[in-house]
This record gives structure tokens, sequence and C-alpha cells, in this order.
């Protein structure tokens, strides 16, 4: 019998940046360019397959507005990974990059998070440089960055395998 996993994986940074985008774009494969404010936290389930192992993974869409944040503290207990998302034409959703990743580990210092750079589609409208965000990496012990788009499917797959195996240390 193939093993099975459940993984809590956070969807963390500042409102609009389009985490909720990104999660129906990947567990239902749908785009919507118009979605509502996340109001503290929501949920997805999703079960994927890699390499033979079954892994459902709970998604935490985490509201980016600060008057939220003061209760995300609570809910990252028993995550195994974390996406770190901003948004690659709004220079200001940079800001507060460390105290995201002060939440995403308050309980585990060593929580992997994957660094994603969004909207990647709005070509003529990204103000971030590749080597400017690659730069955060080595600051807040990030795994590693990618740009995704939710609206073209662009490395939203590949930026939910790539956190998965590395979790499960595939």
């Amino acid at each position: 019998m193939a093993k099975r996993f459940i993984l809590k994986i956070l969807t963390t940074g500042e409102g609009g940046v389009g985490k909720t985008t990104l999660l129906h774009r990947f567990v239902e494969d749908k785009f919507s360019s118009s979605t509502r404010m996340t109001i503290g936290v929501e949920f997805f389930l999703k079960d994927v397959d890699i390499d033979g192992t079954h892994v459902t993974l709970q998604l935490w869409d985490f509201g980016g507005q600060e008057r939220f944040r003061f209760l995300l503290e609570n809910y990252v207990l028993g995550a195994k990974g974390a996406f770190l998302m901003f948004d690659l034409t709004r220079p200001s959703t940079l800001e507060n990059l460390q105290q995201w990743v002060n939440i995403c580990r308050a309980h585990d210092p060593k929580l992997p998070i994957l660094f994603l750079g969004t909207k990647t589609d709005l070509i003529d409208e990204i103000m971030i440089e590749d080597d400017y965000a690659r730069g955060f990496i080595d600051e807040f012990n990030l795994m590693d960055y990618l740009k995704v788009s939710s609206k073209t499917g662009e490395n939203v797959g590949i930026s939910f395998e790539k956190l998965t195996r590395k979790i499960l240390n595939l």
C-alpha cells in the first residue's frame, strides 16, 4: 500500500498579491480576475500523487490585511511548509517580508518557505528584477524563488510540487 501524507501548507503575503487566485488555479484549474478579500483564513484541499506517494495538501489561505495578522500565529501550528508571495508589479508588497517569515516560523524556525513572485503575465508592469527578488532567499533563509502566473498557470503546479518534494525529502 502506498504511503499517504496530509500536509498543512500556508499561503502568506500582503493583501492583493494573488494568494487566493493561486489556490483557485491550483485546486480547480480556474482563474478569476475578481476574488473577494480573505478575512482571516480560508481553506482548500487538493490530493496529489508524487512518485507514488499520495499526499493531501491542506492549503491555508491567510488574509494579507494588517488588521488580521494578530490571528495568524495561532494558525501556523502544524504547518509543514509555506509560500511567501509578493506582487511583481507592486514593490510595496516586499516591505513586510520579515513579519511574514516570523509568522510562518513562529512554531518551526526551519519551516521550508518557497518565495513566489506573482502576476508574471503582466510583463509590461513588472517592477521587481529577478536578482533583487533572489536577494531575499539568503536574507530570510528561503528555499527558492519562482515567478508564477495564476492567469496563465505558469509555474503554479511546479511550485506546489517543489514545496511538497522539499517537505517529503523526495
